[in-house]
């Protein structure tokens, strides 16, 4: 039986920071690579992020509970509150304290970064930050949670994608790209994927509680959606790649292409609760290409 930090662990859902961190390890990396980089801002960046997945985690437990959603015919694995090893008001003082926890790291992280808190753009950064932490807790907390009207892919891809790259960057280099947006785009579209992929594995329990993107479209379709995300967004870091790379090595993420096709094919063949081992695949075959990426383009 688990104790209550071993619950509170299981809530956090650790396998999923892989992929918070993948889009800011890009973006801070590249940044790395053009401009003068801080390591005081870079690792106050990441602790953020993770803060942020992790608010994010025990918030859409949280929300699946109360909403009822989280029953005993779902696929998904089963969590703290689910299984009663967490009460309800132990759950809502660990979602305070990561918040707390969440703000206190990002202020310091754009100090920082920054040198005041009182310029436009530490401003600027803060309330993106605020928009990042509301993002988080209302997936599908909350009154009126944007996850349960089928808007989740949207919101992961801005803020997974586009905000993680390119806020990595800004914040790692104080510099604006446009051409990362192609980078950034790819791990968004790949962090939809991973929520289609979660979604496709609990179409029957979400059936009576909330609207999901393969609820609306059907399992076939949300399965060629699924191929569009994959395809598209490893079209996206070829043009950025003819674009940008001066070596050899730096096709060098293309050795993370295998995994997203057995990613992508597993998805294809497999059905409901058969589907839970393409999540993690997809989450760390994304982090990897990252990780790739960021490292050949310093070089």
């Amino acid at each position: 039986m688990l104790t209550t930090a071993g619950a509170i662990v299981r809530s956090m859902r650790l396998r999923t920071l892989p992929l918070s961190l993948a889009g800011v390890v890009l973006g801070s990396m590249m940044a790395w690579r053009n401009s003068s980089f801080n390591l005081g801002t870079a690792i106050f960046l990441y602790l953020t992020t993770v803060l942020l997945q992790i608010l994010s985690n025990m918030s859409n437990e949280t929300g699946d509970y109360i909403n009822g959603t989280d029953r005993d015919d779902r696929q998904a694995p089963k969590y703290s509150l689910q299984s009663g090893t967490l009460t309800l008001p132990m759950m809502k003082r660990c979602i305070a304290a990561t918040a707390v926890a969440c703000c206190l790291s990002g202020t310091i992280m754009v100090w920082l970064a920054c040198g005041s808190l009182w310029q436009p753009r530490a401003l600027l950064l803060l309330a993106l930050g605020a928009a990042a932490i509301w993002a988080a807790m209302h997936y599908t907390l909350g009154k009126n949670p944007y996850g349960y009207r089928g808007l989740g892919d949207i919101f992961v891809f801005l803020f997974f994608g586009l905000v993680s790259v390119m806020g990595g960057y800004y914040v790692a280099g104080l510099a604006v790209e446009p051409l990362m947006l192609l980078p950034a785009s790819a791990i968004g579209l790949f962090s939809v994927g991973v929520l289609n992929t979660n979604n496709i594995r609990d179409m029957e329990s979400d059936r009576a509680t909330r609207l999901t993107v393969p609820l609306l479209i059907g399992e076939r379709n949300a399965k060629i959606y699924h191929t569009f995300l994959i395809s598209a967004g490893w079209l996206l870091l070829v043009v950025y790649a003819l674009l940008t790379a001066t070596h050899w090595w730096q096709w060098l993420f293309l050795l993370a292409l295998p995994l997203h096709a057995v990613h992508l094919a597993g998805v294809w063949c497999r059905r409901a609760a058969a589907l839970d081992p393409m999540l993690p695949l997809l989450v760390i075959s994304t982090f990897l290409l990252a990780l790739i990426m960021g490292t050949t383009y310093i070089l």
